[in-house]
């Protein structure tokens, strides 16, 4: 069941990252993880963050993974000892992530067995390209038009508590905190009229209402059929 202390542990992986993968970079003498252990370990945090904010462990994101499973979650071991490191309280963060380890560890085990033998399903179309799952900090895709989100990665996912088919379409008005909601409106109008990027600071609020201030880095992007904010948000740590 969801709770304060897990709330706050979500929000910790969420905006002490930076300091956790400096961590993990002096604890390993400088050794950093390959690019598809890099990949997991970023899969793992999401899982991890998103998890705590629900309460209950979800499903992992393992698609398109091709890595050597223990080598791997040898790595997302190491990132676990890192965070617990830069925790106030390691033993409370260390109870909290070794069950969804455990849960991770075998999902990941068993999509590698099962890659080659399976058939990719259709990977539902996006509205930009799948890169962005790889963009460490949160993305939204917005519909200018419609204000709808088109389109998110495991970042911002994570960040906002809730699934990927639950979000696409809905307003992102949503998440906004009813103070941030004016200034957001302006920059993004001046988005669509302009064409220039916008650089702005409010506060979000996830699926359980729960705060969490981003500085946002907005773009314009045309499509044939829509004009989409490409958004990126980092949290700003100590600020809500």
């Amino acid at each position: 069941m969801r709770s304060g202390a897990s709330l706050h542990w979500a929000s910790f992986l969420v905006t002490r990252r930076a300091a956790i993968d400096r961590a993990l970079v002096e604890q390993n003498g400088g050794e950093t993880p390959s690019l598809a252990e890099a990949e997991t370990l970023r899969r793992f945090r999401s899982f991890a963050a998103a998890s705590l904010r629900r309460g209950e462990a979800g499903e992992p994101a393992l698609d398109g993974l091709r890595v050597d499973p223990e080598k791997a979650l040898r790595w997302v071991g190491r990132w676990c000892d890192a965070a617990s490191r830069c925790a106030g309280d390691a033993a409370a963060l260390e109870t909290l992530l070794g069950p969804l380890q455990l849960r991770f560890a075998a999902g990941l085990r068993g999509s590698q067995l099962s890659r080659k033998a399976r058939k990719a399903k259709p990977a539902k179309r996006r509205a930009v390209a799948g890169a962005i799952d790889r963009v460490a900090d949160a993305f939204l895709a917005v519909d200018l038009d419609s204000g709808e989100i088109a389109d998110a990665n495991p970042a911002a996912l994570a960040l906002l508590g809730v699934d990927r088919e639950a979000l696409l379409g809905r307003h992102v008005a949503r998440h906004v905190d009813r103070d941030s909601r004016e200034l957001w409106s302006e920059r993004l109008e001046s988005l669509g009229e302009s064409g220039e990027g916008q650089r702005f600071r409010v506060v979000w609020r996830d699926e359980f209402l729960s705060p969490v201030a981003v500085d946002i880095n907005a773009a314009p992007h045309l499509t044939r059929r829509r004009r989409l904010a490409l958004l990126t948000a980092r949290p700003v740590a100590g600020v809500a």
